[in-house]
């Protein structure tokens, strides 16, 4: 197992998080389209459809077509919530992570550094809401290159946050994953945090029934400190 550093993000690293953010989700693509497949909906499209045409047309051949058609669409459709998310993040927060998230004390990104490439992230921002009694943090864009899971990276980015939250003075972590992030879910749970809900993060998210889960991590009071 090849050491890793974590350290405060740099300019030069940008390129590695950003195709770290693109590789990570893209690797749900698969996931999400088994999870539609199985799908009531899609069951009801997938076996209704093709008979319906064979009761009209009489032709396998045209029942068979519209089935292998439908698979393509299907597979976009799974595949555009996170495309829509990388799309929207590298346009918001990760536009300037710098000016995001190193520009104010009470933020802060991180990268996970092994043989001098960065293959880990994980970034942290306060949660501005005018009905918050609590000081908040949310934890943002946790991701570990395929080649480097198992090492415990994961799990110590999160530790990097939560510490970061306590030196800050922060009484909660909140993040968001998704149903299916089953892993990510686990680490969270096992690391302390309790889920608070679920959402439909967007319209295409809502078409593949693919919920947003809530986290919360509560934290002791701390002395505020710095990134």
């Amino acid at each position: 197992m090849a050491p890793y550093l974590i350290r405060k993000y740099q300019e030069s690293d940008r390129k590695w998080v950003v195709d770290l953010l693109s590789r990570g989700m893209a690797e749900h693509i698969p996931a999400t389209f088994r999870h539609v497949l199985k799908l009531p909906r899609t069951l009801v499209l997938l076996l209704g459809g093709p008979l319906a045409l064979l009761l009209v047309s009489g032709s396998w051949l045209l029942a068979l077509t519209f089935s292998l058609a439908l698979l393509p669409v299907l597979w976009f459709l799974a595949a555009r919530p996170w495309r829509q998310y990388v799309d929207m993040t590298l346009r918001t927060d990760m536009a300037d992570i710098t000016k995001s998230y190193l520009s104010e004390p009470g933020s802060c990104f991180w990268v996970a550094e092994s043989e001098k490439k960065v293959v880990g992230t994980v970034g942290a921002l306060p949660v501005d809401h005018p009905t918050l009694q609590e000081k908040r943090v949310q934890l943002f864009h946790l991701s570990v290159s395929s080649e480097h899971r198992g090492q415990g990276i994961a799990k110590a980015l999160v530790r990097t946050v939560l510490q970061f939250a306590r030196d800050q003075g922060y009484s909660e972590v909140v993040l968001d994953t998704s149903t299916m992030q089953v892993s990510a879910q686990a680490l969270y749970q096992g690391m302390g945090f309790r889920k608070t809900g679920q959402s439909f993060p967007s319209m295409s998210a809502r078409l593949v029934d693919l919920h947003e889960v809530h986290f919360i991590h509560r934290l002791p009071c701390a002395q505020v400190g710095g990134c």
